[in-house]
């Protein structure tokens, strides 16, 4: 399999229209440990005269615990429609009781520049260094937003990834 670095922004179409559109994979991993979730809210764009990919993971997810200890994330985007079910395994299963790689039944590959892994077959691969992060709070949000999104007050946390390595496998 051959690895091809390109350009962060030739993608981030894709990016928003998967990502929107049934789910990327996040990865993370800390002590040993990796995790993947997925997720339907980010964006990508350039800040600080860097590339950079904004996620959200809430405060309750196993993903912020590792993220919170190794602050590196990865974002694998299948390019084609076979993710489906893993997806829906990720999205809904925590990795605090189950190992979602193995019941996804997913493959990894090391991270070319990070240590979290990328999710191997899914195509497109985004690496990320946490440089900024920020937790949503009620008294700067909108209340329609607000009551709609977080009722039971399990905020996101948004973490601004510098791109580091964005590469298609072939």
């Amino acid at each position: 399999m051959a690895i091809t670095e390109i350009p962060y922004a030739d993608y981030a179409d894709l990016f928003i229209e998967k990502e929107s559109h049934g789910g990327v994979f996040l990865s993370t991993c800390a002590d040993g440990k990796n995790n993947t979730m997925t997720i339907g809210w980010g964006s990508i764009g350039f800040m600080w005269g860097k590339p950079v990919l904004t996620v959200m993971i809430r405060k309750s997810r196993y993903s912020y615990e590792l993220i919170e200890k190794n602050p590196e994330f990865t974002v694998s985007i299948p390019i084609h429609d076979d993710f489906k079910k893993a997806l829906g395994v990720c999205g809904s299963k925590s990795g605090r009781s189950l190992d979602k790689f193995q019941e996804a039944n997913l493959k990894i590959m090391a991270g070319q520049k990070v240590t979290p892994p990328v999710i191997k077959g899914a195509g497109l691969h985004i690496e990320c260094k946490v440089r900024y992060q920020q937790t949503l709070s009620a008294d700067k949000f909108s209340q329609e937003l607000c009551d709609k999104w977080y009722g039971d007050q399990d905020w996101h946390v948004l973490y601004y990834g510098e791109i580091v390595s964005a590469y298609v496998e072939k």
